[in-house]
């Protein structure tokens, strides 16, 4: 059987637009993801430098083998990416959360209202999620920020739990819960066509 398009909505709110990927976002992606200071805080994977071909690759639909993912736009180009992807068989009440933007854009509180946003749409349509979680490297504390404003809460730490720059660090885990009496989405969602 063949598994059906995950379907992305376009969300909106004041500092930024959620939108599905497309081929000619790819510029723009490759000049905010090719930064040490973006890589250093993701998980592996993330490529470093960050060529134009990656962001081809992800932009062309490499991102549907991560779940759900939407391109961060701001003042017409994306600038980052948030996305979750559920666990499966007895775990699938959980899923992992993930963002970033690009250096120029931090600080400015775009990067927690696309978590608020996708974090409301989680809740309004995957109906077996009761769990949102983000891993974090605990020197991150700008993350670890976006998270608690977004209305997540510390759930864990991880002493000497990954590699990263030839590190032995810590992490740190931020969930948000469903709540059952928790209202429908603020925010503006629209299918793509």
């Amino acid at each position: 059987m063949v598994e059906a398009a995950v379907q992305i909505p376009t969300l909106q709110r004041q500092r930024c637009r959620l939108r599905e990927l497309r081929p000619l976002d790819a510029g723009s992606l490759q000049r905010h993801a090719d930064d040490e200071a973006v890589w250093r805080n993701m998980f592996e994977g993330f490529p470093s430098p960050y060529l134009q071909a990656d962001a081809e690759a992800w932009c062309s639909g490499g991102w549907r083998d991560g779940g759900h993912v939407w391109g961060i736009e701001v003042d017409e180009q994306i600038i980052g990416c948030v996305g979750f992807q559920a666990q499966a068989g007895w775990l699938r009440c959980n899923a992992e959360i993930g963002y970033w933007i690009g250096q120029a854009f931090w600080r400015r509180g775009i990067s927690s209202e696309a978590l608020g946003l996708v974090t409301e749409w989680a809740w309004a349509h995957q109906p077996e999620l009761s769990r949102l979680c983000a891993g974090i490297f605990a020197w991150n504390e700008a993350s670890q920020a976006v998270a608690r404003k977004a209305g997540y809460q510390l759930e864990a730490r991880l002493p000497q739990s990954a590699f990263k720059a030839g590190r032995l660090i810590d992490r740190v885990v931020w969930a948000s819960y469903r709540n059952p009496a928790s209202p429908v989405s603020s925010g503006a969602v629209t299918m793509p066509t």
